[in-house]
C-alpha cells in the first residue's frame, strides 16, 4: 500500500464526532497506547471516538493527533477485541510499551511510490483527449477512466464507504459519492481527472503536515545515540546512550553533543546550548555546573556525571510538552470545529436541494443539477477550514521552542497576542538574582565578639533559607569565618524573613514589614532605615524578641537584557507593572533604571494575588516569576511565565509558558510570535472561508466544474498548510549581553 494510502490528508467535518470524554480516566485504569498511521486529522479521532467510546470497559479515550497515538484507557476490556474494532474501520493499530514516548518510538518510514500516481494521470488525460477530441463512441474514454480510477482511487473509495457507514460526512466521503455520481451520469473521463487530482494534492498535503507534524521531534535527533562511558576498570567504551545510568561519568571532546543531563565533573568546556535554550552564544562551565543532552561542546575535552537517564533529559521533557501542546486545540480551532459541524451539512443539504431544484423549479436539465449538486459536495468537505488552525498552532509552538520559548498550549499562544500587562517579579527576573551583601553594623555599640555573635546569628537564619538574599548574608558571613549555628524551631515567614530559635532565645531575621509586626519599627529606628532605603539599598533587618539589634543592606545587578526587554514591550504596547516584597524605596529605584511603568513594592503573596486581579479587569495579564514562588499570582495570571526553566521539573511542568533561560528578551518575543501566529490564523481562516464562498457561487451559477471544486478545495487545503508553516522560520532568540553596570538591589521579601 502506498504512503497516500495511510497518511492522507483527510480532515473534514467533526459534526459527526462523538462527545469526547474529557473526565480524568480511574487512577486504577490500564491504559492501551496504540500507533495508528491512519490517524492524522480529527476526522479519524471523531471515527474512533465513535466507534471506542461506548465499548464495554472503555474509561476515557486521548488522542495524540501530532504523533499519531491513541491511548485507551479501560478496565477489563479485551485489547485485542478493540484493536479488531479499530481495524474494521480501515486503520491499523500498533501497539507501543504502556511507558515508551511517542518521540522515542516513531512510526516506520514508508517509501511513496509515485510511478501509479503518473501512469493514472497519463491514463486519465488520455481520457480527457479521447472525449475531446475523439467524437465517435462513448466507451474509450470510459474504459480509461475506469482503469486510472482503479489505479488511484480505490483507497478514497473504501475510506469514503466506512466514513458514511459511521455517518460522518469527510472529505473521502464526499469525494466518494461525487465520483460516484459523476461516473453515473456519464462524466467518465472528468472522475478520473478528479481523483487523480485529488490523489496528488492529498500526497502533498500529507507531506507537508508530517514536515509541521514532526518539526518539533527533530531537535530529538540532536542528542546522540551513543555517549562514551567510563566502565568500572577505568576504560571508556561507547554504549547506547539509553542503556546509561544516572551516576555514570561519560566523555565528550571537542565538537561531539553532549548525549544526557550532568554535572561536569572534569574541565572547563565552552557549551553551545541553543537548543535548550535559543541563546545562539556559547556558555562557559565549570566544575559542577549543569550540562544539557544535545547541546555542543565547542572548546575543550571535559567529563561529567549523569543526572538523568535518557528519556527524562531536559530536551527530551521539552519535546513531550510540546507534543502535548499540539495536541491540544486552541479557541479558534474548537470555534472553527464548530463552524464546520454546520457548515458540511449545510452545504450537503444545498447539494441535494440544487440537484432538485434546478429541473423543477427553473426547468433545466436532470443531468444538470445533478452535475451542479456533485460540484457542491466536493465543496462542502471543510478540509483546508479545520486544517489551518492546527498547522497555524504547531507551526508556532514549535518555532518558540527552537527559540528557547516552551508554550505549554496552543491557548497561551494564541492570548498573548492580548496581552495588556506584564507583570514582573524583582530578583531572578529583573535582577540577576545573585544578590550581594554590601554592609551590616549593629544598631548599638558592641564589642568585636557580639559582632561575631550577632553575624552568626543572622548566618544561622540565613543558611535556612533558600531565598536569594539568605543565602547572600549566609555566604557574606562564611566569607568572613563565620560559622551558622543549630537553630530550632525554624519558621519561614513569606513576604517578611524567617525566625527561629538560637540557644533557647527567639530570633528573627527579615524586612522593615516584620519589625513593624513584631511592634519594633520604632521612631528611633526610623532614621537608620529611611537612610539606607534613601539610597535604594535592599535592607534586611535583625533582632530578638526585644528589639531590632543589626542592620545588613544587599545588592544585586540589574541585567544587561532588562532595560531593552521592557523596551521592547512598550513598543509593543505592553504595560510593565513591578511586584515585590522589597521597600517602597528600593522597587522605585529599579523600576526607574528598568524603565518599568508602575512598580509596587512591601507586597506580601496576597498583595501580588490582589494586583493582578486588579490588572486582569484592564485586560490580559501575564505574570513573571521562576516558577515556584508567588504561586497565586502566578496561577491567577492569564499567563504564568517562568524564567530560567532549563532543568527544572517544576517550572516546565506547572508554567504556561517556561523561558528556557534568564534573557527577559524572551518575553516581548512571545508577544511578537503570539501576534504573528495569530495573524496567520486569521489569514488562513479568511482563505480557507473566501475561496470556499467563491467556489460557492460558481458551482450554483453553472460555472464551476467538479476538477475546478478540486483545485478549489484541496487548493486551499496547500495554501494554508504553506502558509501557516511560514512560521517555522521565526526570528532567532537574541544575543545575551554583558551584565550592566547599573545596580539594582533585592531584600529578603523580594
Amino acid at each position: 500500500m502506498s504512503r497516500h494510502d495511510t497518511a492522507s490528508s483527510c480532515c473534514g467535518a467533526p459534526g459527526a464526532e462523538a462527545t469526547p470524554k474529557t473526565t480524568p480516566p480511574p487512577a486504577d485504569a490500564d491504559a492501551l497506547r496504540l500507533r495508528i498511521q491512519e490517524m492524522c486529522c480529527p476526522t479519524e479521532e471523531g471515527l474512533l471516538r465513535k466507534a471506542l467510546a461506548d465499548r464495554p470497559g472503555v474509561q476515557a479515550l486521548e488522542f495524540d493527533l501530532v504523533n499519531q497515538v491513541l491511548t485507551v484507557h479501560h478496565r477489563d476490556a479485551d485489547p485485542q477485541a478493540l484493536q479488531a474494532r479499530i481495524r474494521e474501520l480501515g486503520m491499523t493499530p500498533t501497539p507501543l510499551d504502556a511507558t515508551a514516548a511517542s518521540s522515542d518510538t516513531p512510526a516506520p518510514a514508508r517509501r511513496e511510490r509515485w510511478w501509479p500516481l503518473v501512469l493514472a494521470a497519463l491514463i486519465a488525460l488520455g481520457a480527457e483527449a479521447s472525449h475531446w477530441f475523439a467524437p465517435g463512441p462513448e466507451w474509450p474514454a470510459a474504459v480509461l477512466a475506469l482503469v486510472a480510477i482503479a489505479m488511484v482511487g480505490l483507497p478514497t473509495w473504501r475510506k469514503g464507504l466506512v466514513a458514511l457507514r459511521h455517518r460522518t460526512l469527510n472529505i473521502n466521503a464526499l469525494m466518494s459519492v461525487a465520483v460516484t455520481g459523476a461516473l453515473l451520469i456519464g462524466h467518465w473521463a472528468e472522475a478520473a481527472m478528479v481523483l487523480v487530482l485529488f490523489t496528488l494534492a492529498e500526497r502533498l498535503e500529507a507531506r507537508s503536515m508530517e514536515r509541521a507534524r514532526h518539526a518539533i521531534r527533530d531537535l530529538l535527533a540532536l542528542a546522540p545515540q551513543q555517549a562514551r562511558v567510563q566502565k568500572a576498570c577505568g576504560d571508556w567504551h561507547e554504549v547506547p546512550a539509553s542503556q546509561v545510568a544516572v551516576g555514570s561519568l561519560v566523555r565528550v571532546r571537542p565538537g561531539e553533543r553532549v548525549a544526557l543531563d550532568g554535572e561536569v565533573a572534569r574541565g572547563q568546556p565552552v557549551l553551545d546550548e541553543s537548543p535548550i535554550t535559543g541563546e545562539s552564544l556559547p556558555r562557559d562551565k565549570a566544575m559542577g555546573d549543569n550540562v544539557f543532552a544535545g547541546t555542543i561542546n565547542r572548546d575543550g575535552e571535559f567529563d561529567y556525571r549523569t543526572t538523568r537517564v535518557a528519556d527524562d533529559t531536559t530536551l527530551a521533557r521539552i519535546i513531550h510538552a510540546v507534543e502535548r501542546a499540539q495536541a491540544s486545540r486552541a479557541p479558534t480551532q474548537r470555534l472553527v470545529d464548530r463552524f464546520a459541524a454546520v457548515y458540511t451539512p449545510a452545504v450537503f443539504a444545498l447539494a441535494i436541494a440544487t440537484a432538485l431544484a434546478w429541473p423543477l423549479l427553473f426547468g433545466g436539465a436532470w443531468l444538470e443539477g445533478v452535475y451542479r449538486g456533485l460540484v457542491l459536495l466536493v465543496i462542502a468537505c471543510p478540509c483546508a477550514l479545520v486544517i489551518s488552525t492546527p498547522v497555524t498552532i504547531v507551526s508556532g509552538l514549535s518555532a518558540a521552542a527552537r527559540a528557547g520559548i516552551l508554550i505549554k498550549g496552543g491557548s497561551f499562544l494564541e492570548r498573548g497576542h492580548r496581552l495588556a500587562w506584564v507583570a514582573l517579579d524583582k530578583t531572578g527576573t529583573l535582577t540577576r538574582g545573585e544578590p550581594r551583601q554590601r554592609h551590616w553594623r549593629p544598631l548599638a555599640e558592641a564589642t568585636d565578639a557580639e559582632r561575631r555573635r550577632l553575624q552568626a546569628s543572622a548566618a544561622s537564619l540565613a543558611a535556612r533559607s533558600n531565598h536569594p538574599v539568605s543565602r547572600a548574608l549566609w555566604r557574606a558571613a562564611e566569607d568572613a569565618g563565620i560559622a551558622a549555628g543549630e537553630v530550632e524551631a525554624f519558621t519561614e515567614l513569606p513576604g517578611r524573613g524567617v525566625q527561629g530559635e538560637i540557644d533557647g532565645a527567639t530570633w528573627w531575621l527579615g524586612n522593615r514589614r516584620l519589625a513593624a509586626e513584631f511592634g519594633l519599627d520604632t521612631p528611633d529606628l526610623a532614621p537608620h532605615l529611611d537612610a539606607a532605603e534613601g539610597d535604594g539599598q535592599g535592607l534586611v533587618l535583625l533582632g530578638d524578641a526585644q528589639r531590632v539589634l543589626a542592620l545588613f543592606t544587599v545588592t544585586d545587578p540589574l541585567k544587561a537584557t532588562a532595560r531593552e526587554a521592557v523596551a521592547a514591550l512598550h513598543a509593543l504596547g505592553v504595560k510593565t507593572l513591578m511586584l515585590s516584597g522589597d521597600n517602597a524605596a528600593s522597587v522605585a529605584a529599579i523600576a526607574r533604571e528598568a524603565g518599568i511603568d508602575e512598580a509596587r513594592g512591601e507586597l506580601l503573596p496576597e498583595d501580588k494575588l490582589a494586583a493582578i486581579e486588579a490588572r486582569a479587569r484592564q485586560g490580559v495579564v501575564g505574570m513573571v516569576g521562576d516558577g515556584i514562588n508567588d504561586a497565586p499570582a502566578l496561577a491567577r495570571a492569564d499567563i504564568g511565565f517562568a524564567m530560567g526553566a532549563a532543568g527544572s521539573d517544576a517550572a516546565i511542568e506547572t508554567a504556561d509558558v517556561a523561558l528556557m533561560d534568564d534573557d527577559p528578551r524572551k518575553l516581548p518575543a512571545f508577544v511578537a510570535l503570539s501576534r504573528r501566529t495569530y495573524r496567520v490564523l486569521q489569514q488562513n481562516i479568511a482563505l480557507a472561508i473566501g475561496i470556499k464562498l467563491v467556489f460557492l457561487l460558481l458551482a450554483l451559477t453553472g460555472h464551476a466544474t467538479l476538477w475546478m471544486a478540486v483545485f478549489a478545495d484541496m487548493g486551499s487545503s496547500l495554501l494554508v498548510v504553506a502558509n501557516g508553516m511560514r512560521l517555522l522560520r521565526a526570528a532567532p532568540a537574541p544575543r545575551s549581553a554583558e551584565v550592566s553596570p547599573g545596580v539594582a538591589t533585592a531584600s529578603a521579601g523580594s
